[in-house]
């Protein structure tokens, strides 16, 4: 035990002494927050959508149809009460609800206009901006049918729009957690990777082999310094995220943090794999930067949403981490839901990180032999 704690305390010495790994560590993830919740937008497509109808009539039943016939939407559910919007929202498949008043059909025909209500999830605010667009143009389009050009002005549909989690639809509630997932899994997968290609570089590796230290004492030396200082990284995010941009942790911060410890272990799991594959600094770098980066980018919903993609994008993005960690993120600093809503991506990145370790292990023998 002496042996293996002389060995994390060598570890942190090394990490203290090379400023441009700390500048990695700290520099890279304080600038890109302030970059992208700054000067990054995008605009997105598509999204799925809920019907509230109270008035259960053929007009209702016409306008939802022309709404989910335009192509740009696709029901997912029909709701039976209020109690049930937040609900369908933190499940994370709509993007948006739509509410018929009661009567809506009547109040149309006899006073000339009637009223919908669109609720959108402003957690993704280029996406609900859209969506809102796209859903007022429709329901004008609509009017226009109804009506005839001729009264098109007696004849009116009025539509109220809100946004949930996200009133005001600022942007950084959006890249603030992408830009975690990304950071933290590039930092952790690209230092541990490596770290340990360096040391088979340099030629050092053959001191930790001949050492009493066993294989999984040292992947562990190697993870647990990256880990404490990955874990400090991601304190000092949300530290930034709360401090310049206002955004709040509106779920559980116990949640929150014991998820972020989950993935920066499934990403420094990630890249040991990464550098037993791995013959020098130059392969590990790549792989963890090209292989890694773009994934995370384009694949896991950070800024396209993978509903919009074509079906096997979505088949590829199921094997990549930070998909299901944007969603557990989103969930708890945006939404404020608990592990119920996101237990099924929490078992994906357990399951992820044990198939890491054991493969690690395993690779690691190997080369002992």
């Amino acid at each position: 035990m002496k042996r293996f704690l002389g060995f994390v305390k060598k570890e942190f010495m090394h990490i203290f002494r090379d400023y441009r790994t700390l500048f990695i560590l700290f520099g890279i993830p304080a600038a890109e927050i302030l970059i992208f919740g700054y000067a990054v937008s995008t605009d997105i497509k598509n999204a799925g959508i809920a019907i509230f109808d109270l008035s259960h009539d053929e007009i209702t039943l016409k306008l939802t149809d022309k709404i989910i016939s335009s192509g740009f939407f696709k029901k997912t559910e029909t709701l039976l009460n209020y109690n049930d919007i937040d609900k369908v929202f933190k499940k994370g498949k709509t993007k948006a609800v739509i509410i018929f008043q009661e009567d809506f059909g009547k109040k149309l025909v006899r006073e000339g206009k009637a009223s919908l209500s669109i609720i959108a999830d402003g957690s993704e605010p280029n996406t609900a901006t859209l969506v809102t667009n796209y859903t007022l143009a429709i329901v004008n389009d609509f009017t226009t049918d109804f009506a005839g050009p001729a009264l098109n002005n007696a004849i009116r549909i009025i539509p109220e729009v809100k946004m949930f989690y996200n009133p005001n639809l600022k942007s950084y509630y959006m890249f603030v957690p992408g830009v975690i997932t990304l950071i933290l899994i590039l930092i952790c997968a690209l230092m541990t990777s490596v770290t340990i290609t360096r040391e088979k570089e340099f030629g050092t590796m053959e001191v930790l082999l001949v050492s009493p230290l066993r294989p999984i004492q040292i992947i562990l030396g190697k993870v647990i310094p990256y880990f404490i200082l990955s874990f400090v990284n991601v304190l000092v995010i949300l530290a930034l995220s709360w401090l310049v941009f206002g955004l709040p942790v509106k779920g559980s911060i116990i949640l929150l943090l014991a998820e972020c410890m989950l993935y920066i272990l499934m990403s420094l799991t990630l890249g040991i794999l990464i550098s037993t594959v791995s013959q020098n600094m130059q392969q590990a770098i790549f792989i963890s930067l090209i292989g890694l980066m773009l994934p995370t980018i384009l694949l896991s919903g950070f800024i396209f949403p993978i509903e919009n993609m074509p079906k096997i994008y979505d088949y590829i993005s199921m094997v990549l981490p930070p998909r299901y960690f944007i969603t557990i993120i989103k969930n708890i600093m945006i939404k404020g839901t608990g592990i119920l809503y996101i237990w099924k991506e929490t078992l994906t990145l357990i399951v992820m990180t044990l198939v890491f370790i054991g493969i690690s292990v395993k690779k690691f023998k190997i080369r002992l032999e």
